[in-house]
C-alpha cells in the first residue's frame, strides 16, 4: 500500500493506494439506474477512486461495497459499504465522496450479484439527504 500526496495537492487527507474488488449501485430519483463491478485505485477518509465497467454521471448518489483486506476475528471476511456522490468521471475512472460508511460481514465465497437489489438502504440515505436539503431551503425562504 502506498501513500499518495504530491506538493500541489490541495486535499486535506492522504490517499492510500489500495486495489480492492468493488461492487457499486447508482441511484437517480430514488431508482437504481446502474450497477456493476470494478477495482479501487486509492482511498482516503473522505473519498474513493475506482475503475468501473462504465462511466457514471457526476452528482449521482452511489453505494460502494468494497472488499476489506482484514478478517474479523481472523476468520470472517468483511466489506466496507460506502454511500456518497460521484464527484467526477474520466472515462472509466470515477471519484466519489464518502458521506456515510459501515462495515458488514460477507460470505466466504464471492457471489456475483445477478440482479442489483433494490434494497432500501441506498434509497433511505438519498431520501434523507433530499429531506435535509428541502428543510434547509425552506428555512432560508
Amino acid at each position: 500500500m502506498q501513500v499518495t500526496r504530491n506538493e500541489n495537492d490541495r486535499r486535506s487527507k492522504y490517499r492510500f493506494g489500495i486495489e480492492r474488488e468493488i461492487r457499486y449501485k447508482v441511484a437517480e430519483d430514488g431508482v437504481v439506474v446502474a450497477a456493476g463491478v470494478g477495482k479501487t485505485t486509492n482511498m482516503s477518509s473522505e473519498g474513493v477512486a475506482f475503475v468501473s465497467e462504465q462511466p457514471l454521471p457526476a452528482g449521482s448518489f452511489v453505494e460502494l461495497s468494497i472488499s476489506w483486506p482484514v478478517l474479523l476475528d481472523s476468520t470472517c471476511p468483511m466489506r466496507l459499504v460506502v454511500f456518497g456522490r460521484v464527484l467526477r468521471c474520466n472515462e472509466n475512472t470515477i471519484v466519489c465522496t464518502i458521506d456515510k460508511y459501515e462495515f458488514r460481514t460477507q460470505s466466504r465465497n464471492f457471489q456475483p450479484a445477478v440482479v442489483p437489489r433494490s434494497d432500501g438502504m441506498l434509497h433511505r440515505w438519498v431520501d434523507g439527504i433530499r429531506k435535509e436539503s428541502l428543510k434547509t431551503s425552506m428555512a432560508r425562504a
